[in-house]
């Protein structure tokens, strides 16, 4: 069934920060979710070779029913003619280049029907982000790409001890003070927290916490589940728990709202959005997502309260 709304994930971040890494990490924990990965160039971001069961120009059929588009300069037009093509596509994944600003992308995009960003994701590595935005020529750059984060992926994080992960998320906390900061290896992380689809699905509780080829995500990550009133004000509690004070990564549940329908809330970083549920859908709990230590269960039943 098409879908009404695309919700489109902007991965941005500087060359080599892992952003293909992240691309073919997620293609391979689609288990179905049909996803369409744009990127500006095969040649620059080249797909794992055993993901790809078909070519067809600039055109690549992945498995499990994702799709890669080389975009070129003509990104507005192959958003434009994508719903057309793919009526099968239910979400998609725009990969900016390295020196592109994600948050100018993201802007961009969201001119376009039938698209909402979801989430701007932003690389960065753990070894050199720091010395780059000090760099006289690249430093602009890079911080214009972190303050347009709503989630920062900090990649890389086995290169550094744990005093300098820490020290490094600190920096990146004064930088971009509205962005949610998730430390990486080999850009692992649950997809889950990137990827989770308008589907009316609820996640397991420990389902976000076991990233493919991550044995430690679970250490790093603790999940709520907590029950919603009815006749909640699903807008007003998206607006809370996308506030930097919470520490939420990653919140989706239903209820019924004021009207008595039911709605679907997704909140990605400091992003939420409030859809219609699909037919049949019945209230869920919330799950809410946190790094662990950081998650204010306090703060999120407060919310829950407000509203």
């Amino acid at each position: 069934m098409k879908n009404s709304i695309l919700p489109v994930t902007v991965v941005g971040g500087y060359l080599g920060t892992g952003k293909t890494t992240l691309v073919n990490n997620l293609l391979r924990a689609a288990a179905g979710r049909r996803i369409a990965v744009l990127v500006n160039d095969f040649g620059t971001t080249p797909i794992d070779r055993d993901l790809i069961v078909a070519t067809d120009g600039d055109t690549l059929e992945i498995s499990g029913g994702c799709v890669c588009c080389s975009y070129g300069s003509d990104l507005m037009e192959r958003l434009m003619t994508l719903p057309e093509q793919r009526p099968d596509v239910e979400r998609v994944v725009l990969e900016a280049s390295g020196v592109a600003l994600p948050g100018m992308v993201a802007n961009a995009v969201t001119l376009l029907e039938p698209y909402r960003i979801d989430a701007v994701v932003v690389m960065a590595d753990a070894e050199t982000v720091q010395a780059q935005a000090d760099d006289a020529y690249l430093g602009d750059t890079i911080l214009r790409q972190l303050t347009a984060a709503d989630l920062i992926i900090l990649n890389r994080c086995d290169l550094v001890d744990d005093a300098a992960r820490e020290r490094t998320i600190d920096w990146l906390g004064h930088q971009a003070p509205d962005a949610r900061v998730l430390p990486a290896t080999h850009a692992r992380i649950a997809p889950e927290l990137l990827i989770g689809l308008r589907d009316g699905s609820t996640p397991r509780r420990h389902a976000p916490l076991q990233a493919p080829g991550a044995p430690d995500a679970a250490s790093l990550y603790d999940a709520l589940e907590l029950d919603m009133p009815p006749n909640i004000g699903l807008q007003q509690l998206g607006a809370l728990l996308a506030t930097p004070g919470t520490g939420v990564l990653r919140a989706k549940g239903m209820a019924r709202d004021a009207g008595g329908r039911i709605a679907a809330l997704h909140v990605v970083g400091r992003r939420f959005a409030v859809d219609p549920a699909p037919s049949g859908a019945a209230p869920t709990k919330l799950v809410v997502i946190g790094l662990r230590g950081h998650l204010d269960r306090n703060a999120i039943t407060n919310a829950l309260r407000k509203t």
